[in-house]
């Protein structure tokens, strides 16, 4: 993300500062996230697209298809992603989608540094692997492989890796739907 960010942001004209301001984030963050040194969640994603007026694919650097059906193929996502880390986007790339998937790990940071997401929209999780906790307000659930949640994404949010090994899970994120 880090070329095609700086890109978009020159594209849309504006600096820095104003996209920071924009999407709720420090100035020095997004510097960080330009530059490759910080590895954006999908939540600050989310902010960057909507500072952008843009698709959040469009951050992932994903070609845009107007076939009515896409399909991401494991071994293509796979070659296209720059972090082992990093969220996947593996599903939304279609103009005019609403829903979005990304398989990602979650990370084992807890307290400030990892703070909680709020975006439109719902949002799905189920967990590929591993162990996860998803902190929703002030109320933590354990979530284990084949568990599965559904939540209002405008509720404060953040999963955090509980397991030894690192946990994936499928993330889907479902926009509403556009004012008639």
């Amino acid at each position: 993300m880090t070329i095609k960010l700086k890109l978009l942001r020159t594209q849309a004209g504006m600096t820095l500062e104003e996209l920071a301001q924009a999407a709720e984030l420090t100035r020095s963050y997004v510097s960080k996230v330009e530059r490759g040194l910080a590895n954006p969640s999908v939540g600050v994603a989310l902010k960057l697209a909507k500072a952008l007026k843009l698709p959040v694919d469009e951050l992932f650097g994903q070609a845009s298809t107007s076939s009515s059906v896409t399909i991401t193929r494991a071994a293509d996502a796979k070659a296209k992603q720059k972090d082992e880390g990093a969220p996947r986007l593996v599903a939304g790339t279609a103009p005019g989608q609403r829903v979005v998937a990304f398989v990602l790990q979650p990370g084992r940071e807890k307290g400030a540094k990892h703070l909680k997401s709020d975006h439109e929209g719902e949002e799905l999780i189920y967990v590929l692997s591993g162990e996860v906790s998803l902190e929703l307000d002030d109320k933590t659930e354990d979530l284990v492989a084949g568990d599965c949640v559904h939540f209002n994404a405008s509720v404060p949010h953040r999963l955090i890796c509980t397991s030894k090994k690192a946990a994936e899970v499928l993330l889907v994120i479902a926009s509403p739907s556009p004012a008639s």
